[in-house]
């Protein structure tokens, strides 16, 4: 085998050193500033998206933020309408309370009016009738007429007496 023959070592030792020197330097020149190249344009894509990451989290934050203020208005509105529907409702239940009180208080003193007036009427009925009775039964009793005014006299000593 020609490899392993010592008379070819130098050569072989020479062309090894070329082959060495020429990839050394195509390695040095071409490729590695190429993986440089890539390497850094990674780095800076890795650095861009995280700097893009970082402000929509900020963004994030900032809509967060105003949609809780927003959602917090939006409540104390909803309280302050719903505080406003229920007294104005109450306020309306009142006034109608006050009217329907105020037209009952009336159609009762209308109809303590109409009872006074009914029992007025209905004591001078029984007043009247019961002079009538009592002059009648006088005159039946005793024979002689009696005296209109004495009767209607007693008839009114007895109605308030019982009344």
């Amino acid at each position: 085998m020609p490899q392993l023959d010592p008379t070819f070592f130098g050569t072989q030792l020479f062309w090894l050193a070329v082959c060495f020197i020429v990839l050394y330097v195509l390695m040095a020149r071409v490729a590695i500033p190429q993986l440089g190249g890539i390497l850094k344009q990674r780095e800076d894509k890795i650095q861009g998206d995280l700097e893009s990451a970082q402000k929509l989290k900020e963004e994030t934050k900032s809509v967060i933020a105003a949609y809780e203020k927003a959602l917090a208005d939006a409540r104390s509105q909803a309280q302050a309408l719903s505080r406003e529907t229920a007294d104005a409702a109450s306020a309306e239940s009142s006034r109608r309370q006050q009217e329907v009180a105020t037209r009952i208080a009336g159609e009762l003193a209308a109809a303590e009016r109409r009872i006074a007036e009914a029992r007025a009427t209905a004591m001078a009925g029984v007043r009247n009738m019961a002079a009538e009775v009592a002059g009648s039964a006088f005159a039946r009793l005793t024979g002689a007429p009696a005296d209109q005014t004495k009767v209607t006299a007693a008839v009114d000593a007895a109605l308030k007496g019982g009344a």
